[in-house]
């Protein structure tokens, strides 16, 4: 999963990458709305943690626009205490869900994976391909009842091809998605993402569509 942080105080940001990077959450943060506009239309970003009080637009503005174009990432809204008015009305412009601060970073990523379930039709945290199974609230992989040990880039490319059997994710978007907006990355390394995570759970799941990208094929019956 890719999370865009648009969050201009720089300790709340701080907690909220640290936070989501421990639990193999892709972040990019963002101070301004300009730059989240950027990075919302430019990247493949899976959910938007929108704070409203931005130093260069009103928060509800940046949402109301995006939404008038269509763009229908799941945002939830991070506001300031007794601003009842203010998260009604950004429930009303199109937000998904919304936090008040201060509030626990324990119940943040369980809001993040209750809105990707929405988003994805899942209706657990748990996805399963015959004897591979994909824990997304423990970030947890196992395949015949055996956990795999899988660096958070592997289990992020994984936790994608997963979310889309049988659909061929592009290499650009696969490198959104494991990386963020990081520049340098070097050319094979998506490839050798894939190449390891093949090494461990077998090579038949992830299929090659060459000159594009890549596909999950899930188990026969699964």
């Amino acid at each position: 999963m890719f999370v865009l942080l648009v969050e201009d105080d720089p300790f709340i940001a701080k907690s909220i990458c640290n936070t989501l990077e421990h639990f193999k959450i892709a972040v990019e943060h963002v101070c301004t709305a300009k730059d989240a506009d950027y990075y919302i239309q430019h990247t493949a970003v899976d959910l938007c943690l929108l704070d409203l009080g931005l130093p260069d637009q009103d928060g509800l503005v940046l949402l109301k626009k995006w939404r008038e174009k269509q763009i229908h990432v799941p945002v939830l809204v991070l506001t300031a205490r007794n601003q009842t008015e203010q998260c009604v009305e950004a429930l009303n412009h199109g937000a998904d869900d919304y936090l008040t601060k201060p509030f626990e970073l324990e119940e943040l990523i369980a809001r993040i994976h209750a809105l990707a379930r929405r988003h994805r039709g899942y209706a657990s945290n748990t996805i399963e391909s015959g004897a591979l199974k994909l824990d997304r609230a423990s970030q947890q992989v196992f395949l015949n009842q055996i956990e795999l040990n899988l660096p958070r880039r592997e289990y992020v490319l994984l936790e994608v091809l997963m979310m889309h059997p049988n659909h061929v994710l592009k290499n650009e978007e696969l490198i959104d998605k494991v990386y963020g907006f990081q520049e340098n990355i070097e050319s094979n390394a998506l490839n050798v993402h894939v190449f390891h995570l093949r090494q461990k759970i077998g090579a038949d799941f992830i299929q090659t569509v060459r000159g594009v990208g890549y596909l999950f094929k899930p188990a026969d019956g699964a």
